[in-house]
């Protein structure tokens, strides 16, 4: 995506902020069947990531997923425009909170909220901000036009945004040691280096470890933040504190983490951002599933 593409998607984002939800979502299913056929490569991972995760399931029913996928992936990307031109009250009342007390609570502190990547993602780490403020790590986009949007819709009411490329880790888990709210994605193939293999649907998935070690590092609790998306616009669900945790090692908190992961995407699977390559890297004499 070069500049003139950022900004023109840019400007089509921020014409619909003032729609209804319904012609948002038209023009979203419209735009998803396009990329569905256009973008081939996305639509692959797609369902190479959902045969290895449910080999059993039918394959009509696998390309249904992956097409509503793209849906809500489109969907979700026009939705911006709100999180980017809401003020407050309007935002509040277009993202709900489901369980807030579990984020607020004195009692939970420090506290990592594990938000795994589903499509309403942005929306929950937005409207979480207008009720306390965190800090989160994030993983710059490759265009700087499309990066620098994302960043200042993310950070409008002041959460504490620090680029994954070459965090300062020692400043995150100070700022959390102190109180705020970490909201951590932990759900991307970073490679190999610092990353475990634990199973995610049966499949080992290299998995940045970082929730158990910083809730070793400074006792944290840790609590699920999943955004999902409705008809009428997103609901943060916020569970209770895990029990248990951590536990006998940073390999068993992490694939527990990953079975916490499951029952929310079998819950919305066609809103799971299932065009990643969560499967990237392989154990060692595994051949690659792309």
């Amino acid at each position: 995506m070069n500049a003139l593409i950022a900004r023109t998607w840019i400007a089509l984002i921020s014409a619909t902020s003032h729609w209804t939800q319904a012609g948002r979502t038209r023009l979203g299913n419209l735009l998803g069947d396009v990329l569905w056929w256009l973008v081939v490569p996305r639509r692959r991972v797609t369902l190479a990531n959902l045969e290895a995760c449910f080999p059993q399931m039918p394959e009509s029913e696998r390309r249904r997923i992956a097409r509503r996928c793209f849906r809500n992936i489109a969907r979700s990307a026009l939705d911006h425009s709100v999180l980017w031109k809401a003020d407050r009250a309007r935002l509040e009342a277009y993202v709900r909170i489901d369980g807030i007390e579990h984020a607020v609570s004195p009692g939970n502190r420090p506290l990592i909220i594990v938000a795994p990547h589903f499509v309403g993602l942005d929306a929950g780490g937005v409207r979480l901000s207008t009720s306390v403020q965190g800090i989160t790590v994030y993983s710059r986009q490759k265009n700087p036009v499309w990066d620098d949007w994302l960043y200042r819709i993310r950070g409008r009411f002041g959460v504490i945004l620090v680029a994954r490329q070459g965090a300062d880790m020692r400043r995150v888990i100070r700022t959390v040691k102190e109180g705020a709210p970490l909201y951590y994605l932990p759900d991307m193939d970073l490679g190999e280096t610092n990353s475990v293999f634990v199973p995610f649907f049966g499949v080992p998935a290299a998995t940045i470890p970082m929730v158990s070690r910083i809730a070793r590092m400074v006792g944290a609790r840790v609590v699920m933040g999943v955004t999902e998306m409705t008809d009428d616009g997103y609901v943060l669900h916020f569970e209770p504190p895990w029990a248990g945790y951590p536990g006998a090692s940073v390999e068993e908190d992490t694939a527990r983490m990953n079975r916490e992961l499951e029952r929310w995407v079998l819950r919305m699977p066609d809103q799971y951002l299932w065009t990643h390559k969560r499967f990237k890297t392989r154990p060692p004499g595994t051949t690659s599933i792309y």
